[in-house]
């Protein structure tokens, strides 16, 4: 059996209805790459389609400002890529005459875009025979050929990288790319596959040596640490509230929150209470109340963070703060966009 006619041949048969695989645009192509990393494809679909309405070219995107491309993106999560996304398109409008670059290598150059990305750029837009190598490549390849390298091992990729580019059909990258990271998504999955229907049942090495459950091999850990948010709804003597800018590096790095009390562990209402009795908001506190009982727990890739909201009256008219209309119009963390939705709606 030729895994690779086989592989593509499932794909043919098997793939998805997705917009970006309806063109070789290589800035549609990149769009959608750069929003499902870290993203499921049902979550990606509707941010693809609103940033294309908003942005049909590489120039309309590049010439956005930040806050709006921020805006759009929000609830995506993993910010970074956005920004990345941002400066990229002003890269290749102003600076690349609005080509994006047509080969690998210098693919790779550009912001935020990886060695994954910059392969599956340059073989679906441009058919160059570069292989792709992400979670799926690894489950796939490990599972078939009953890999035991540790994926998370520095010379991992590297051997990936060249068992696939090894198997690559000539003028077929875009096709086996496509398959192999499908095959991954729906049949090769990471827990319960259905071995019993997949096409490499009498050829997987995992499957003959009952190990499909331990393939691939990853022994690193990702450290999870825990933080503490209190976020304070300022309520001044006109009904405005007042919003900051999260400017240090870091989660959320540019967009907005309300003023934030972080502490080292979790507090009782009593003790958090005392300590925004003592936030210096420079002006005079009339009122303080939580807003909600139970913690929100906002889970991120490294950090879990236990929030609460508070609401914090004065008397006094703060000249910064402003109205509820004016406050949705930047761009929040979802969780904190989410409650806004439910506090000031109740």
């Amino acid at each position: 059996m030729n895994f690779a006619n086989s592989l593509i041949s499932w794909y043919l048969q098997n793939k998805r209805d997705l917009p970006w695989r309806k063109t070789n645009n290589p800035y549609h192509i990149w769009l959608s790459e750069i929003m499902l990393q870290q993203t499921r494809v049902a979550q990606g679909m509707p941010y693809y389609f609103a940033f294309r309405e908003a942005f049909p070219t590489v120039h309309d995107l590049a010439t956005a400002d930040e806050e709006k491309v921020l805006k759009l993106w929000q609830g995506l999560g993993y910010y970074s890529r956005a920004r990345n996304l941002h400066a990229t398109a002003k890269y290749v409008a102003f600076e690349n005459k609005g080509s994006f670059p047509d080969n690998f290598q210098d693919l790779k150059q550009l912001k935020g875009v990886g060695e994954y990305t910059a392969a599956a750029i340059a073989s679906i837009a441009f058919g160059e025979s570069v292989p792709v190598v992400d979670g799926n490549v690894f489950r796939v390849l490990s599972r078939y050929f009953g890999i035991e390298t540790d994926v998370a091992s520095s010379g991992a990729k590297k051997e990936f990288f060249e068992l696939a580019a090894s198997l690559l059909p000539k003028g077929k990258a875009s096709e086996f790319n496509q398959a192999m990271m499908e095959f991954g998504a729906l049949q090769c999955v990471p827990k319960n596959p259905n071995c019993t229907e997949c096409i490499f049942n009498g050829s997987c090495s995992a499957l003959k040596d009952g190990k499909v459950s331990q393939l691939p091999v990853k022994s690193k850990k990702t450290k999870v640490t825990n933080r503490y948010f209190n976020y304070l709804i300022v309520k001044d003597g006109e009904g405005k509230s007042i919003i900051q800018k999260r400017t240090a590096k870091g989660i959320w790095y540019n967009l907005y929150e309300f003023p934030l009390l972080e502490t080292d562990n979790e507090t009782d209402f009593e003790t958090t209470e005392a300590l925004i009795q003592n936030y210096d908001f420079g002006f005079k506190v009339k009122h303080i109340k939580p807003l909600h009982h139970e913690v929100i727990v906002h889970k991120l890739s490294h950090q879990h963070l236990r929030i609460r909201f508070w609401e914090v009256e004065t008397d006094a008219v703060l000249p910064s703060a402003l109205r509820l209309s004016a406050i949705q119009e930047f761009p929040f963390p979802i969780v904190i966009h989410n409650f806004m939705e439910q506090y000031w709606t109740n």
